[in-house]
């Protein structure tokens, strides 16, 4: 066993090293130190949205720094743990620390999945929107259902979200809702689970008990900085305000201060109701428009690149995932085949499993397809 040790403890250094080699970690202390100095200053807050967004990618640096840090550590004293085991021959401590590499080792496993988000937005907060497709009502609910997955699943990793539209189906769940993840690489790592999700289940509106199926999509957006030039002139947006509502119609608003935008030469539509100010509801759709833009720009770039090389285009696929609650359990990603046989986990935020697949998956479709 012990040789078998020394081989993983080697794997695992050589990985380590690559991964410290692409967070660049002396430039990752620099970049940590400029940003404590910079939220020390005493008038951080006059602006809070630009210090939230800096003490957002602080607090993410700092956490990257200091995983990098730990395990460097950990994994030095693993091999000094080992080797005094095995010369006092303590099968107790031997067992301690083959435990510990084992622990070690999933650390390492999931800190190389953050170094493979290199794409140009991966560092992005991100913009999701859920929207219900085939299946009526059961749609509805499941795309509510989904909503609260990605919810449940940034409030366990302490992200800030934002809900900025929920638009609610007349008997239950929503028709579609858009909401901010706001920390970095939220984009990147979100991103891979964009597309079609399917439910399986005995549907809970049917009163003969039938089984049912159902759709809801998910669309990943990166959140627009200023660098991205994404102007609109003014007369190519159609702006109409209206009383925003809550569940059943109920009227939660006594104004109109719920907006929706739309961008009259694509025909893009967005909305937004969760803030009290009119001014407020049409700066946060604005964003959502603007970043709805910026990918339509990117996809208009790609198919450019696509037929310059002769090719019709790239796909991953449109549906990504099967959520099967009858008549057996099973949640599998139809891309990298991962599977999870508890699905009310993975319902209440439990998808860093697939997340980490998927992100593994497209770096090789990518090279795949550079290759």
């Amino acid at each position: 066993m012990a040789a078998d040790f020394s081989v993983v403890l080697d794997e695992l250094d050589t990985t380590l090293k690559s991964i410290e080699a692409v967070l660049d970690v002396d430039k990752l202390r620099q970049e940590v130190a400029e940003l404590e100095q910079q939220a020390a200053a005493p008038d951080l807050w006059n602006d809070v949205e630009a210090a939230q967004a800096l003490t957002s990618k602080l607090s993410y640096l700092q956490g990257d720094l200091r995983r990098v840090e730990e395990l460097r550590s950990r994994l030095d004293d693993v091999g000094l743990l080992h080797e005094m085991a095995a010369e006092e021959d303590d099968a107790a401590t031997t067992a301690e620390a083959e435990r510990e590499l084992e622990s070690i080792r999933s650390a390492i496993d999931e800190l190389e999945v953050r170094t493979l988000l290199s794409g140009e937005y991966d560092a992005r907060e991100a913009l999701v929107t859920i929207r219900s497709e085939a299946g009526g009502v059961d749609a509805a609910d499941f795309a509510e259902m989904l909503m609260r997955m990605y919810l449940r699943w940034a409030e366990r990793r302490k992200y800030p979200t934002e809900v900025y539209d929920v638009s609610y189906a007349e008997e239950a769940g929503i028709k579609s809702a858009t909401f901010a993840v706001k920390a970095p690489y939220a984009y990147g790592t979100l991103s891979v689970e964009q597309g079609t999700h399917r439910l399986v289940r005995i549907s809970p509106f049917d009163n003969q008990g039938r089984r049912q199926t159902s759709f809801a999509g998910v669309e990943v957006l990166p959140v627009v900085e200023q660098t991205d030039h994404v102007d609109i002139p003014e007369n190519e947006i159609r702006v109409d305000v209206f009383r925003s509502s809550g569940p059943g119609g109920q009227s939660v608003n006594t104004t109109d201060s719920a907006v929706r935008m739309t961008h009259i030469p694509t025909g893009i539509v967005v909305s937004c109701q969760n803030e009290k100010s009119q001014i407020q509801n049409r700066a946060a759709a604005l964003r959502v428009l603007q970043a709805r833009l910026l990918v339509v720009r990117q996809a208009e770039q790609r198919a450019e690149m696509d037929a310059l090389k002769g090719e019709g285009g790239s796909s991953w696929g449109n549906q990504m995932r099967s959520y099967v609650l009858h008549p057996y359990q099973m949640v599998k990603d139809l891309r990298t085949e991962t599977e999870s046989g508890n699905p009310s986990n993975v319902l209440d935020g439990d998808i860093d499993t697939f997340i980490e697949a998927g992100i593994r998956w497209r770096k090789q479709q990518e090279a795949v397809a550079a290759g």
